[in-house]
């Protein structure tokens, strides 16, 4: 019996994003659960005073546990929803593990948004996210795709301060030695991994990866950063059955 799914969107954005992979995967198997949540601070989910990702994976297994899902789910993350669904499964009970495009050390993001730090914290800082989705390929979009990635979105400074505290606050090798020991604990836990990423990645960083979980899938899936809008059919073929990460 395949396992339940779990989706967890980038920042800013809200469940919405997922409604053309949730029709898609209706279709393969129309009988496996899907839930599609909003994290805290997003869509219809209360703020909170802090997003620490930690704390986040807390809330998300509390809705997880609420839902009542039958067996541990894989957890399917966005850009920061990405990271988060790999500290959770280094945490509580989860089948496998697909991160959408976030690369799980900070590298020449973390140096952009360390950079605008105090862009961040001024009147300018929506100009700062501007930039950022500028960068995501949404102009390369279409129809419902396109619509969603320009309305399911709610741009707030303490969303962005918040879910990139931990950038902010610590340095690239504390990032990189908590990753790894997520990516360890997910190892040890026999639980599925596979990093889906829109362009080949670099060498050094696929080297990382695979050395911190050498179980750990990478797919090329060709385009911009909202894959899940871009090639719904193409990821829900990839879930589908995906506990084999095949």
């Amino acid at each position: 019996m395949s396992s339940p799914i779990v989706l967890l969107h980038g920042l800013t954005f809200d469940r919405r994003h997922w409604r053309p992979l949730q029709r898609e995967l209706a279709v393969l198997e129309p009988n496996r659960t899907v839930l599609a949540l909003d994290l805290p601070g997003h869509g219809d989910a209360r703020p909170r005073a802090s997003y620490h990702l930690g704390e986040v994976a807390e809330v998300i297994h509390g809705q997880i546990t609420a839902a009542g899902l039958a067996g541990p789910p894989t957890v399917v993350g966005h850009s920061v929803g990405g990271v988060i669904a790999t500290i959770y499964a280094a945490r509580y009970p989860t089948s496998a593990v697909v991160n959408l495009d976030q690369f799980l050390l900070p590298g020449p993001f973390g140096a952009v948004v360390r950079a605008a730090e105090p862009e961040l914290r001024g009147p300018g800082w929506r100009a700062v996210w501007e930039r950022m989705v500028a960068g995501m390929g949404i102009e390369s979009l279409r129809g419902e795709a396109r619509h969603l990635a320009e309305t399911a979105t709610d741009p707030q400074r303490d969303l962005l301060l918040g879910y990139w505290d931990e950038l902010l606050r610590d340095n690239d090798a504390q990032l990189a030695a908590d990753r790894a020991a997520d990516l360890w604990a997910i190892g040890e836990r026999g639980i599925g991994y596979r990093w889906v990423t829109g362009a080949q990645p670099p060498a050094p960083y696929v080297e990382w990866l695979t050395s911190a979980l050498p179980t750990a899938v990478v797919t090329v899936l060709p385009g911009g950063h909202l894959p899940h809008l871009e090639h719904p059919a193409h990821l829900a073929r990839l879930l589908y059955r995906n506990d084999d990460n095949s």
